[in-house]
This record gives structure tokens, sequence and C-alpha cells, in this order.
């Protein structure tokens, strides 16, 4: 297990731990000869034909993983090794270790006769092979100081002592974190998150804790769905939600010694509802038009808006303003007139899906008498139309009708315009306006029609009269001159015909669908 700081920060570490691997491996010594050469690099520190190499190497490290120090040693062939013991001491001091530093004692007569602190052992156990290195697992910020090898030889049957300062460590904090592996998650399926401790190794098991916090939460311990697998990793299991969405998860790693590491990440799990959409649906006219579709989705969705009948996007219209956001589409329209009630569709496309949400917009359209209508008094007959729109569409009432039982009337209806017209007579009637009142649910309004007398509506309709009788004395001698042309060349025909063919005689027969006019 490598430490994910990055993939170049985990192939620098690999490089390190295997150099010093094989550093280890290649100078492990299996000669008991006195001629062993110390490894290439390194120097040598020399004692009356004690040599231990490294002298003085100096090593930093992380809290809560491990270290080896290097150390290797030849003598002479005379020598004959009785036992070694390795001193933590503080740097003052280096000459004068007492025995409350000792960190590891080893007798070479019996291998297994270690004493010292469990977390610190040799990394080949039998000192013959001329290896004195040693692995400290678990390493916290105390561990941090000197470290010294004093080595007891018999030569000629008397007991010699060599001391040598080997290594300074150095401990500082740690910095490498868990690494959180995350599948992709998606509503509904089951998942499974995997976290690993750092470091190379790091001797006993570290424990490790999912604690996991929504949006405006406190860290809460996860319990249940959760394995360990080779103490050196953890994993968790969970079915996915769109709860989860959002949701950071720490992985805290504690290591021997009191040492902690963690990691958090947050969790994307992909999701889509149903669109909302929000707004008034009923509008007055001359009001604006504002809506709001809401899709609340992971990824962010696509979303437009659309008119039924229309058959296309309603941002692509020049009178809307459409607003797309991230999970929010606002359609405006400034001023609603009569031409915008209707369906109105929020499609939302996310990934493969596509969701849709309609709303029926109404708009109020208060009654309002146009312009256009008037009355018109003619020999005693009064004519009056009155042209009304709105929404719903309104109706039509005449309050002169109700002194007058013998009338006529037609209503016309097109889209929101109601066309109202009354023919009755009239004698000696003095009102010079007629009343007509329109209404709807909206509202009520009235309006006076002035009457026009048909004698002074001027020259131009006396023209228009004349106009249109002479427009029906020229078609007439028009459609006369054309159909005795017609009989005149049917007539010639008809008697070529006879004397082209001899005795045979032939017919021109014609029937009423293909009648000459």
């Amino acid at each position: 297990v490598c430490p994910v700081d990055g993939e170049t920060d985990c192939l620098n570490h690999q490089s390190r731990m295997f150099v010093l691997i094989w550093v280890t491996l290649l100078f492990n010594v299996r000669s008991n000869t006195a001629n062993t050469v110390a490894p290439p690099g390194e120097t040598e520190h020399c004692q009356n034909g004690f040599c231990v190499t490294p002298s003085e190497a100096e090593i930093t490290v992380e809290a809560g993983l491990c270290v080896v120090i290097p150390c290797y040693f030849t003598t002479d062939p005379d020598f004959r090794l009785e036992s070694a013991v390795w001193y933590k001491c503080d740097p003052s001091k280096l000459k004068n270790c007492t025995d409350s530093d000792i960190i590891l004692h080893l007798n070479n007569t019996n291998p297994k006769a270690q004493s010292g602190l469990r977390r610190v052992s040799l990394l080949e156990p039998d000192l013959s092979q001329r290896n004195c290195s040693i692995i400290i697992k678990d390493l916290n910020i105390s561990d941090s100081g000197s470290y010294q090898l004093r080595v007891n030889v018999i030569l000629n049957g008397t007991t010699k002592e060599y001391t040598s300062h080997i290594a300074t460590i150095t401990v500082k904090d740690q910095s490498w974190k868990p690494t959180v592996m995350i599948p992709p998650l998606a509503e509904g399926q089951q998942t499974t998150l995997t976290c690993t401790a750092p470091g190379l190794y790091s001797g006993s098991d570290p424990k490790i804790t999912w604690t996991w916090r929504g949006k405006g939460e406190n860290d809460s311990h996860i319990t249940g769905n959760i394995t360990a697998n080779q103490g050196q990793s953890s994993t968790l299991t969970f079915d996915s939600s769109v709860i989860h969405h959002g949701t950071e998860v720490t992985c805290k790693v504690s290591f021997t010694g009191g040492t902690t590491t963690e990691e958090t990440v947050t969790l994307n799990v992909t999701y889509v509802k149903k669109p909302v959409i929000t707004g008034k649906t009923t509008i007055k006219q001359g009001d604006a038009l504002n809506l709001t579709c809401s899709v609340d989705s992971f990824p962010p969705s696509v979303i437009t808006w659309t008119k039924l009948g229309l058959n296309k996007n309603l941002n692509s219209e020049t009178e809307t303003d459409l607003h797309n956001d991230t999970g929010t589409a606002t359609l405006v329209i400034p001023n609603m007139t009569a031409e915008y009630p209707g369906q109105y569709l929020c499609t939302a496309k996310h990934l493969n899906n596509t969701l849709t949400e309609e709303v029926n917009i109404t708009v109020i359209l208060y009654p309002k008498i146009l312009n256009s209508s008037r009355c018109i008094n003619q020999s005693e007959v009064l004519t009056c139309m009155c042209i009304s729109e709105g929404f719903p569409l309104p109706t039509i009432k005449w309050p002169l009708l109700m002194n007058h039982t013998e009338y006529s009337g037609i209503t016309i209806v097109s889209n929101h315009t109601v066309n109202s017209t009354v023919i009755l007579t009239v004698k000696d009637h003095s009102n010079t306006v007629v009343e007509c009142v329109s209404t709807n649910k909206n509202g009520e309004v009235k309006g006076n029609l002035i009457i026009n007398k048909a004698e002074e509506e001027g020259q131009a309709m006396k023209l228009l009269r004349i106009a249109t009788q002479l427009e029906v004395i020229i078609a007439f001698f028009i459609g006369a001159l054309i159909s005795a042309t017609v009989c005149c060349l049917a007539r010639k025909c008809h008697r070529k015909k006879k004397r082209t063919y001899g005795n045979l005689a032939l017919e021109m027969v014609t029937s009423h669908e293909d009648s000459l006019v």
C-alpha cells in the first residue's frame, strides 16, 4: 500500500522504499570473515578492528509509519560477538546513555532473548550475519532523537566494548492521508466505499473509523455495513440515495501511539426529480407572465419551455425572456395579450431521461367596447351594432329592447370578440344615443352609441350606392356579350362539320354539366 498524495508522490515513495530495501539486502553480510567490505557510498566508523556502517546518518520520517535504521558491521577474524544494545539518547549525553535509554538488547548466544520496546526489532535476527539494522514501528513524535549501538565482543578471552552513533531520527507530523475510493453513485443502487491507511507499512494494524455529515449537520459515526480488510483498509457499503448527495464522508485512521490522519470526501449521487412549476397561472391583460420550472437533479438538467401548438422553444421568441441557470428555467413574457393563453410545457433533459410538466395559463381580458360600434336610423328603422372583446367571452345587452317587443337580432363570435346587431322599428325616436352593455365575470362596461341618420351619411354613401348599381349593369352587359359570342361559334362549327362528312350527320350534344352560357 502506498500513500496517495498524487501519483508522483506515490512513485517517489515506492522508489525510496525500494532503494532502502535493496541496500538492506545487498549489504546483508553473509560471511563471517574480517574482510567484509562496507556498502558503496557509505562511511565506515572503525575502532580497533571493529567497523560499523553507516555512521551518524540522519533520517526523517512521519508519525504513524515505521523506519529502518540501516546498520552493518565487520570485525577481525579473532573477534567473537557477545551482545549488542541499541540506545535512544538525548544528543547531549550520547556517551553516557543509561539502561533507561535501552530500546533493544539482545544476546548473540541466544538470538531469541531480546528485550526492550516491543515496537523495535532486528531486521535480521541472526547477528552472525553482521547485520545490525533495526526497524521501529508505529512511530510517534517522542521517537525523535539520536540512536547509538553498543557492541560487546570477546578477543583473546577479554571482553571489549565498542560504541557508535548510528543515526538521528526526526519524526514529524503525519502529512499523508488515507485513500478513499468512491465508485460512481446512482440513486437506488448499492455502493461500497473503500478507505486505505497511508504508508508502506506501519507495524500494528491501525483503527479505521467512518463518519459522515450532511449539509448543516454535525459529524455522526456510521454503524453497520462496515467491514475491515487485512487491517490496512475498511469498506463502507450502503444504498445510494438523494439524501446522500452532498454528504461529507470522513475516513479517520488512528495508529498505535495516538497518531491520527483523516481524509474527507464529498459524495455526488446521480438523481433527478420531477419538474416543479411555480408562478401565477391567471394573468391580467397587459401584466407580465413569470413562470419558473425547477428540476432537482445531479448533474444539472437542461430545461426548455414550449407552448403547445407552437412546436418550437419559447426562448427563440423575441417577445419572451428566458432565464436558464443551474436547476431552474424562468419564462418571462412582459405583456400578456389575448394570443398567449394556453398550455405551456416545461421539458427537462437529464442524461438519457426526459421529464415534462405542463401548466395552463389563463389571460384575464376585461370587457371592452370597440370604437367600430355604431347605430344608423333610416326610414324609422334603427340598426345598432355593438362590438366587444374580453375573456371569458362577454355577453352584450341592449337596455333599449326592454321597451320593445318586436325586433330582430344576430350575434357573431370570433375568438375573444362578440358582435351583437339589433334591428327594430322606431317612431318619433327622440334619443340621440343607444346604450350597449358588455359583461363577463371580470366586470362590466357600458357604451353610448351615437345614432346617425342615413340621409346625413353624405355624398360618399350615395356615390357608393350608385357605383354599386353601375357595377351590376356593366356585369350584365358583359355576360350577355360573352354568351352571344359563344353561341355564334357553336353554330358555325356545327355547319362546318356537316359539310366535311357528307351524308354522315353529326350533332353536338350538350349536357347539363357542360352547358354553354
